[in-house]
């Protein structure tokens, strides 16, 4: 039965693991889930679903049978199309004739309605499809899906016809039991609602209709995975196994609880093992779904007028067969890709939220194709390819993929716009409430030294909540992760109607939406340099991410870290064979984001959620005009 009370507090995505409640694990066709060893998989034959729908175009020439393939990546429960800039993508450049420099181009993209009907669209005339993804299908969701723990979103890949995926980092926001239970079905006693998240909230959940895949996620200790390692999809004769993996770097970059008990095995390794295991079951076609990926080149654009040529955002088709490519010191997945056993056809991928789709030499010197599709449902990717009936092999020389745009002039997919009707109904009581007002703008927008107006904002909210004092310690210093902050805070957005500049707990959430719990602890002077350094050093070296600091904290920042002597607190330096109380959240006091020097901090103490916080201090402080940003200077 629909359940519709308000909600009052956000809840905190890692609840099943932080609070000990255990996901209810429903019964499964093909075996129970939950403990598989690395061999355990899924198989489907070709009456699997849906997918074989249309117009036939799968001949049969000297006994090759045509396959199609369509992917995606990282959609993070984007159900309602995203807006700002994530729901656009760069299609081309002109010359600003104000300026005389060039301009993006765009096009408004996205949406589970448009992507589901674009599927379908793309599927007709093939009578051999399969649609996979490569991770991060939900968490760090909007509110529309994150107040009903990503349920709305599982039901929409149901919907749109998803036969498997890798699990992402985010996968684990809520930690390893829910994720068995995305895949399972059931519901969380979770209090009709308490902290505003509603398990069940429309109905009995039904878990996932397609296979989470989890090749290199083991209980410590053991060879057992928390989900299949793979699965074999059958499409009239031919077999084709897909191998899930998540990057090994997981546990930095999660919620420490969030993977307690667990352990992130090496790509490489962990896919070449399960080549042998997939051939002893007849299996040669072989498609790894890796949720790690690249990053593309700069685009040098020629203005046709004048023949002058400048650097610009690359158009979404840039990378590769646009004439880009991936950068190699910041793309991982290259360094995978060209270490894969040569038996694997493809790689498709994802987490780095670009769009590629690019050829690397796998390790028999034989062109491999890698494949992103950018994030939040605005791309997917169409590969085709032919299987060789008689050496039960895909022709590697035939695989051809493209990306293509989800754009909003198709009509809407019913069943998906059911879905997102049933819960924007369930969602309104506490989406709409306004929170407080804004003056202007409030944006991710850094100066030179990484300071964020948003930044700020939220450092002070992390200080002023009072759920982290304890035995009379009061934290003196908020430290906040810069990939935290998923959105600005606009002036003129009013999804409610309401007035220009109030804020909603939607938009705000939109803005915070991991549900962290706010943590605070006691850390040295030393400490504090050291995470300052960590900023632009170590695994932070090639992409920096500067941390956002509360009011009366400052320094100077260098591209090797904070010039000795320049942190203050309330204008006196930082000594460093002192300690000082701080505030952050459990993700990085858990180490995440590559800071840890967070682990050396004593007195741990966990408050409320952080999004609690950032509401609060909305509330209490509106209405709200963003500061100077004179915290850090210097330049990275």
């Amino acid at each position: 039965m629909p359940r519709t009370s308000a909600l009052r507090a956000l809840g905190a995505l890692t609840a099943c693991a932080a609070l000990g409640l255990a996901a209810v694990p429903a019964a499964d066709a093909h075996g129970g889930r939950g403990h598989h060893d690395p061999g355990h998989h899924h198989e489907h034959g070709p009456s699997h679903r849906h997918h074989h729908k249309g117009h036939h175009r799968g001949h049969h020439a000297k006994g090759l049978q045509d396959i199609q393939l369509l992917s995606f990546n990282d959609f993070h429960g984007n159900l309602q199309p995203p807006s700002g800039s994530g729901g656009r993508l760069v299609t081309g450049h002109h010359i600003d004739p104000a300026t005389g420099t060039p301009v993006d181009e765009t096009t408004d993209v996205g949406g589970v309605e448009y992507l589901a009907t674009h599927l379908a669209q793309a599927r007709a005339g093939h009578r051999d499809s399969l649609t996979v993804a490569a991770g991060d299908i939900i968490g760090a969701s909007p509110l529309l899906s994150a107040a009903f723990h990503d349920e709305p979103t599982i039901e929409a890949m149901n919907a749109l016809g998803l036969d498997a995926t890798a699990v992402g980092n985010h996968e684990f926001d809520e930690g390893y039991l829910e994720l068995q239970r995305m895949q399972n079905g059931g519901c969380i006693d979770d209090g009709d609602g308490a902290n505003n998240q509603n398990s069940c909230a429309a109905h009995e959940f039904p878990g996932a209709d397609f296979d989470y895949l989890a090749a290199n996620v083991k209980y410590v200790g053991t060879d057992d995975t928390i989900l299949p390692s793979y699965t074999i999809k059958r499409l009239h004769g031919a077999k084709i196994g897909f191998i899930g993996m998540t990057l090994k770097g997981t546990p930095d970059i999660v919620t420490a609880s969030g993977v307690a008990g667990l352990e992130f095995t090496d790509e490489v390794q962990t896919a070449n093992a399960l080549v042998p295991v997939l051939r002893r079951q007849g299996v040669k076609a072989i498609v790894v779904l890796l949720h790690q990926g690249g990053t593309p080149s700069p685009q040098t654009w020629t203005d046709p007028a004048t023949g002058t040529s400048y650097t610009v955002n690359p158009e979404y088709d840039y990378a590769c067969d646009g004439g880009g490519s991936l950068i190699a010191a910041s793309s991982p997945v290259l360094d995978i890709a060209a270490n894969l056993d040569p038996e694997i056809d493809m790689v498709i991928s994802g987490h780095t939220h670009q769009p590629y789709v690019c050829d690397v030499k796998d390790p028999a010197h034989h062109d491999r194709l890698v494949t992103s599709a950018s994030s939040f449902g605005r791309l997917f990717t169409e590969t085709d390819l032919k299987y060789s009936r008689r050496t039960g092999d895909i022709v590697r020389s035939s695989v051809k993929g493209s990306n293509l745009l989800v754009t909003r002039d198709v009509a809407k997919d019913p069943a998906e716009t059911a879905i997102i009707d049933q819960y924007s109904e369930l969602v309104k009581p506490i989406a709409s409430r306004v929170l407080g007002r804004i003056t202007t703008d409030v944006t991710r927008t850094p100066n030179a030294a990484g300071e964020q107006p948003l930044g700020d904002l939220i450092a002070d909210a992390q200080l002023a909540d009072p759920s982290t004092v304890t035995n009379g310690q009061t934290p003196v210093i908020a430290f906040m992760n810069p990939g935290g902050i998923r959105a600005d805070l606009s002036y003129a957005a009013s999804p409610y109607g309401e007035a220009p500049g109030d804020v909603t707990f939607d938009e705000a959430f939109t803005v915070q939406p991991f549900n962290n719990y706010l943590v605070s602890l006691t850390l040295t002077g030393q400490d504090i340099y050291d995470l300052l350094t960590q900023q632009v050093t170590g695994s932070n070296a090639g992409f920096h991410k500067i941390l956002q600091v509360s009011d009366g904290f400052s320094y100077q920042l260098t591209p090797s870290g904070p010039v000795d002597g320049s942190v203050t607190l309330n204008g006196t330096p930082i000594d460093k064979a002192a300690s000082y109380r701080v505030v952050t959240n459990n993700f990085l006091q858990g180490g995440g984001d590559g800071f840890p020097a967070f682990t050396n901090g004593t007195d741990v103490y966990y408050g409320g959620l952080d999004i609690d916080a950032f509401a609060d201090y909305l509330e209490a402080h509106s209405p709200y005009t963003p500061a100077p940003l004179d915290r850090i200077t210097g330049t990275q």
